[in-house]
């Protein structure tokens, strides 16, 4: 994603596109598209997040390979998408969120930066750094009772495949509906929200590290790429297509490793919290500190890393996809066609 309306005039003069802000975009446009292709970003990705989440409940690691076929020979093909309905029904006001917050932030921020004399790249990785923060926050009051319930019907069949002895005891639900109703029965509201506090301590700091890396990478490769991949006017030198893909793609999965890095034992710790249910046995839901023990007890702070592989490379695939998706639909949903330019 370019940060700005075009580089600052060097001895390379490279010309990076116009960036589109908040105010260029066709809102109804800019939100009726998102949905459709961010829902099939998340049909493509949902299979590794089934790994990734069963690999953080089980008491003892399983290889991600060996999980998968043991997936596909006892569950099928439909094992890899097990809650993708309740995830795909909550993606879209929780994508809407996200955007819009994302976009409105860093707008502001953005300008505001700028106005207090900060230079342009400093500017860029502070505005996409509160930006992804703010996306994040508003985003987890939609997704987490939807992680909540998704998260569930990912790891029900573990137990029913062979891996009784090193899963965690989980509960069988028979669709989305019946979850989130006896979720609600049993825990109330609250039971919905449960991780909520740890949802927002692991997305809201791996979205803002995520955004400003990616900012930061973004200008450093096309300050190590040059004019290479570019077409040269009588404006200087201008990239094609084909090399604003490529380091956006480049960008997105550096990006993704310091993020998936730095918040991977959050995530873990939250996926615990969201899936072990203690309904029936008269003990109350564990705790982070709990959760915490109990995974070091399990395997050192090495367990804390569990689904480390499959997260990375879903966050690395996701947020590839996601960043060259997200900027063409920006500039599907541009007011003018002057985004193409």
């Amino acid at each position: 994603m370019s940060l700005s309306a075009a580089e600052d005039d060097s001895a390379s003069e490279i010309h990076l596109p116009a960036d589109i802000d908040w105010e260029m975009l066709d809102k109804s446009k800019f939100f009726f598209l998102g949905a459709a292709l961010f829902s099939g970003v998340s049909a493509a990705l949902y299979p590794i997040v089934v790994l990734k989440t069963r690999q953080q409940v089980m008491v003892n690691e399983v290889p991600c390979f060996k999980m998968a076929i043991s997936i596909l020979k006892n569950e099928g093909f439909r094992g890899f998408y097990r809650g993708f309905g309740t995830s795909l029904t909550g993606t879209i006001p929780a994508r809407a969120l996200y955007m819009g917050a994302l976009e409105m932030t860093k707008s502001n921020v953005g300008s505001a930066t700028v106005q207090l004399g900060m230079s342009e790249a400093s500017a860029s990785a502070v505005a996409n750094a509160a930006a992804g923060l703010s996306a994040a926050m508003a985003a987890q009051l939609v997704w987490t009772p939807v992680d909540v319930v998704s998260q569930r019907l990912m790891v029900q069949g573990s137990c029913m495949n062979g891996h009784s002895g090193n899963a965690v005891t989980l509960k069988t639900y028979s669709g989305g509906i019946d979850a989130f109703r006896r979720i609600l029965h049993s825990d109330g509201v609250r039971g919905l929200y449960r991780g909520f506090g740890i949802s927002i301590l692991t997305y809201a700091p791996s979205n803002a590290v995520w955004w400003a890396s990616y900012s930061v990478a973004h200008r450093t490769i096309w300050g190590c790429v040059g004019a290479y991949g570019c077409k040269k006017n009588e404006h200087g030198y201008r990239p094609d297509g084909a090399a604003v893909v490529a380091v956006q793609g480049l960008s997105a999965a550096m990006a993704s490793g310091v993020s998936a890095l730095v918040t991977m034992p959050l995530d873990t710790i939250k996926t615990r919290m969201q899936v072990l249910d203690e309904e029936g046995s008269g003990r109350r839901p564990p705790t982070i500190l709990q959760t915490v023990r109990n995974l070091v007890k399990e395997g050192g702070f090495s367990a804390c890393y569990r689904g480390l592989a499959p997260r990375w490379a879903s966050m690395s695939m996701s947020a590839t996809t996601m960043i060259t998706t997200y900027e063409f639909l920006k500039r599907l949903s541009t007011k003018t066609q002057d985004g193409f330019a």
